[in-house]
């Protein structure tokens, strides 16, 4: 026996629908940083990377980042032109906690230096610069782009990220914001204000 809602099958002989969202996460591409890579891009239909209609969310995790110098903190960009130009344009808003190691310091609020404002540069997605002369320091943390094939709406994203900074603080950054256009976004692209990716792992998943 189905199980029907306004004309769409939810459940067909016990099992779900294949149409059906589920919530449930695809890995569809991993990228690795290494001492000469300056960038990591995921570009629709290169190398197996799918960023269309296939999924409603996109996210990708970041995992122990980490920069071959002192200070640079990571931001991402967006392209509707496969990865020609990133240069959306793009408004955000960021609010940040910080801890300092030693407890002689803390801060919550606002970051007006960490959000745009209708502007087509990168996108921050850490705070506080990266440290390189602790090899264990890095950053974790996760982007989510929402219906990016949309040709109907502005695409939102939404970041967190935690970060042992050179100080040495844990930040923990959160933005939300816009991508102003209504053409597809095809190509998703993180940097380090010009350094090297001395070590990271970029996780892409889709979400139906």
């Amino acid at each position: 026996m189905g199980v029907i809602s306004n004309g769409t099958t939810l459940l067909d002989a016990g099992a779900l629908d294949s149409g059906v969202p589920t919530g449930a996460m695809t890995l569809i591409k991993t990228l690795t940083g290494g001492n000469s890579t300056t960038t990591i891009s995921f570009v629709h239909g290169t190398s197996s990377v799918i960023l269309d209609s296939t999924y409603s969310i996109y996210k990708i995790k970041f995992i122990n980042v980490h920069a071959d110098a002192n200070t640079p903190n990571m931001s991402f960009n967006l392209s509707i032109d496969s990865g020609s130009n990133y240069n959306i344009a793009k408004t955000s808003t960021a609010f940040q906690a910080w801890h300092k190691e030693d407890d002689s310091g803390t801060s919550f609020g606002y970051q007006a230096g960490n959000d745009l404002a209708q502007g087509t540069g990168a996108q921050r997605l850490t705070s506080g610069g990266m440290d390189v002369a602790n090899a264990d320091g890095s950053a974790c943390g996760e982007l989510t782009l929402y219906n990016p094939s949309s040709t109907t709406f502005v695409k939102h994203f939404m970041a967190r990220s935690s970060l042992n900074s050179y100080h040495p603080y844990e930040y923990d950054l959160h933005i939300a914001g816009y991508a102003n256009t209504t053409s597809a976004i095809n190509a998703i692209q993180f940097d380090i204000a010009g350094q090297n990716f001395d070590n990271g792992i970029f996780k892409l998943y889709g979400i139906k």
